[in-house]
């Protein structure tokens, strides 16, 4: 009688979690930025009906990288508990923080459980307050690792490339359309196999692009971004 191999729990775990960031690495990079009036989210999707971007509550946005049916089925569960949080309290304790925890927890037991295999997704949860310093973005990782970002924020795809062109370009305070360039540069920002910048232009059609918007008089600040609007935007000087 053969006997099982033995792998231990760290093995077990370093496994799990190359399989999902590597899975993640695959898709498209997502970026949040902070600019004077909100967040801005952005990423490179030529789906028109399958979104990275999403509204759960009246100020609170989510954004996700990998896997569309898993982080398609966390949104739906999110949405859920900011309703029932707001219908049987009040909207005001609807937070991105208790959001972000309950993402949080569900990602880690999935990720430590042995029964399934770890969810490849990561996740954004950005929360606008009533000025730019009480805005919030919090970055969620496949093993429920909890990251509060501050001025912007990538996951996904060459994420290290595009950090790397927002660190150098990021501009404290900026309006909507300069927060917008910036973020749709960052992500065609790449490099060659020599490590050379290879910049490439990515078409309006191209993009996802949603923003937390302060200064919307609705209680649901949440809104996209269409393809005129765009245009205009990216055509601003």
């Amino acid at each position: 009688m053969s006997m099982p191999f033995y792998v231990s729990p760290e093995q077990q775990m370093k496994d799990r979690a190359d399989f999902a960031r590597k899975g993640i690495a695959r898709g498209r990079s997502v970026v949040a930025v902070q600019y004077a009036q909100g967040i801005l989210f952005a990423s490179e999707n030529p789906s028109q009906a399958l979104h990275k971007v999403s509204e759960i509550y009246d100020r609170i946005a989510f954004a996700a990288v990998g896997r569309y049916n898993e982080f398609e089925s966390l949104r739906i569960a999110g949405v859920r508990l900011a309703d029932m949080r707001g219908f049987s309290y009040d909207r005001r304790d609807v937070t991105g923080r208790s959001l972000a925890n309950a993402y949080a927890q569900t990602l880690g037991a999935i990720f430590s459980s042995g029964g399934e295999k770890p969810y490849e997704v990561e996740i954004f949860v950005g929360e606008i307050g009533t000025e730019p310093g009480a805005d919030q973005i919090f970055r969620l990782t496949y093993d429920g690792q909890v990251f509060d970002e501050h001025r912007y924020a990538v996951m996904g795809g060459a994420a290290d490339v595009v950090g790397t062109y927002l660190e150098e370009h990021y501009v404290e305070g900026a309006d909507l359309a300069t927060a917008l360039r910036t973020a749709v540069a960052a992500l065609g920002h790449s490099r060659d196999e020599r490590g050379q910048d290879s910049d490439r232009e990515i078409a309006v059609g191209q993009l996802e692009v949603a923003v937390l918007d302060r200064t919307r008089t609705q209680p649901r600040k949440f809104r996209r971004l269409r393809a005129a609007q765009l245009e205009d935007l990216l055509a601003t000087r």
